[in-house]
């Protein structure tokens, strides 16, 4: 089907809008909106039953004026023509009836879903029923004052779609001045019997005009209110989006979030800032009168902070001691940089913080770390420097050496090997982890062959060791020789802290699904606060005597047994002698 016969089908209705809107209306995309279709579509049913409501209760008021007139007659009605005194009442009584089915039609399903089409019928059953009655009756019939009530409180009260008051206009116009004047009537007033004159047609056009022009601009003002309503909708919508996000990114940090006053007080913290410091709510933070000055352990770290804000803006990699909330101490990293408004007045100061208390203790371990390395590696390299250089400076060309400077070369070069071992491993249990290769063991085999490579050792630190591993133990699945030197450390360890004559026993018992086994020995002892340190790496107790050792073998005893999915623990006090144990689970 082509345009002009989709066209000619189309309801005069429907081309004289779109050819309104083309004409008149510029592009936009409010109309072509559907939520404000729907918006435009509920306020004006809503408004076309108030309107319906006032008709009908205007109508019944001229109504109820012509009832009375028929007994008590009007003197301000004598003048109109014979006809209309007689006859309005059927008028009214006939506009009055088709209010009536309009407000029944509001009610339905049509009526709420076309209130257009409603608003049209309504209008032009009131507006055509007295020109259908006057055309019947033979006569043109010029009602001024009931179209200005029809279209001015329509203009009030629906001031949407005006085309749609356009045509309710234009109907009833062109019905009166082409049908009547096609049908060659007259008014029935003796002064004025023609259908037309000019003061008539400027007074009809400017108030249409005036109706029309105020309901396109409150409709444009409307659609232009309800769009920017939609995108502030849209906005705020956005804004909420935005917010969770960056308030999830701000609750979960690992690091701590935060603004400061220039006075020194917090004014926003997240949860990461309060657990640094020691505190369960973030808003404990803010709440806390306390100054941030008073809460570096070095005063003076607030106001170095300040200076290098004023001086450069920002601070990175500020590192300072601070108290937390039960008194412990820890250290943090700030990166913060300073917040100032349009005229450079400064607002407050906002940035980050980083526990780095982990890092600090790690970087202290690894300058004991290298200290030890430096001084236990020096000595033994040192003496056989010394000895290679003694032998260097004998004149004569072939130089002989004695068995005990070799065994002492040997010795040294030996302790060199083990340090640069541990060394090693502790490195590859840092990263890799202890790699056990397991099998079926008997516990007694093991101990039997640690105490058997240590009895030099034994003798030499006149101990005796007594072994009450029993031959009946279940069977292990572990690796016997990660097992053996577990042993073979704690045995050592007892010997290098205590003098000589050291009593050791060692015994294993059955628990359940485990094997708890102990090093007992009747020394001096371990203090409370070594032991809490004794299984870190690279510690060394105070007592080592004469020690060229990393303190590294506690630490891959600890490895060892964890791998094997075991605990290992000290029990010890001072001068009352010290128990280590460990525990291998069965299967």
């Amino acid at each position: 089907m082509g345009k002009v016969a989709r066209m000619l089908m189309a309801t005069p209705f429907t081309t004289v809008q779109r050819w309104c809107r083309q004409t008149f209306s510029a592009p936009t995309r409010d109309e072509t909106t559907t939520l404000y279709r729907d918006w435009r579509n509920r306020f004006l049913w809503q408004r076309l039953g108030l309107w319906l409501w006032l008709a009908l209760m205007c109508l019944l008021s001229f109504t109820l004026r012509d009832i009375y007139g028929l007994f008590f007659p009007f003197a301000e009605l004598q003048q109109l023509p014979e006809v209309l005194r007689t006859q309005r009442l059927v008028i009214n009584i006939a506009m009055l009836l088709n209010t009536l089915i309009c407000l029944a039609l509001h009610k339905t399903k049509l009526g709420r879903h076309r209130p257009d089409l409603l608003f049209l019928g309504s209008s032009w059953s009131i507006s055509l029923a007295s020109q259908l009655f006057a055309t019947i009756r033979g006569f043109a019939l010029p009602d001024t004052i009931g179209w200005s009530l029809l279209f001015l409180s329509q203009a009030v009260l629906m001031p949407v779609c005006w085309i749609l008051h356009l045509l309710t206009q234009v109907i009833v116009l062109t019905y009166y001045f082409g049908v009547n004047t096609a049908l060659g009537l007259k008014t029935p007033i003796p002064d004025h019997p023609e259908i037309y004159n000019i003061t008539f047609i400027l007074y009809i056009f400017w108030f249409c005009a005036i109706c029309d022009i105020g309901v396109y601009l409150y409709d444009r003002l409307q659609r232009s209110e309800f769009y920017a309503r939609q995108e502030l909708e849209s906005a705020y919508q956005k804004l909420k989006v935005a917010e969770a996000k960056y308030r999830s990114i701000f609750e979960n940090a690992v690091e701590g979030i935060f603004q400061s006053s220039p006075d020194g007080r917090y004014i926003t913290a997240n949860p990461a800032l309060a657990r640094i410091y020691g505190y369960s709510l973030a808003e404990e933070v803010t709440a806390n009168s306390t100054v941030i000055e008073q809460l570096y352990v070095d005063p003076n770290r607030r106001a170095e902070f300040v200076r290098l804000m004023e001086k450069y803006g920002s601070v990175s990699e500020f590192e300072s001691q601070i108290y937390r909330r039960d008194g412990s101490i820890v250290w943090i990293s700030e990166k913060a940089y300073a917040v100032r408004d349009e005229h450079l007045k400064l607002l407050y100061y906002e940035g980050l913080i980083e526990d780095i208390t982990q890092r600090k203790q790690t970087e202290e371990e690894l300058r004991v770390f290298f200290h030890a390395v430096s001084h236990d590696l020096r000595n033994p390299v040192l003496g056989t420097l010394m000895v290679l250089k003694n032998l260097l400076a004998r004149p004569e060309e072939n130089i002989s050496i004695s068995r005990s400077i070799l065994e002492r070369m040997i010795q040294s070069s030996d302790r060199q090997l083990n340090l640069i071992n541990s060394l090693m491993e502790a490195h590859v249990g840092e990263v890799q982890g202890v790699v056990l290769q397991r099998k079926t063991v008997q516990l007694l085999t093991v101990v039997e062959a640690a105490i058997a490579d240590l009895e030099p050792l034994l003798e030499q630190n006149q101990a005796k060791l007594t072994n009450l591993v029993s031959a009946d133990l279940p069977l292990v699945n572990a690796d016997p020789t990660q097992l053996w030197r577990v042993f073979s450390n704690l045995i050592v360890n007892a010997l290098k802290h205590n003098a000589p004559g050291l009593l050791l026993t060692i015994n294993a018992t059955h628990e359940g699904e485990i094997i708890y086994c102990t090093v007992s020995d009747n020394g001096v002892g371990i203090s409370q606060q070594q032991s809490d340190r004794l299984f870190d790496l690279y510690f060394r107790g105070a007592s080592i005597r004469n020690s060229v050792s990393l303190g590294l073998g506690l630490y891959l005893s600890k490895q060892i047994i964890n791998a094997h999915g075991g605990e290992i623990g000290v029990d010890s006090a001072l001068d009352a002698g010290a128990t280590f144990w460990f525990t291998l689970p069965i299967s």
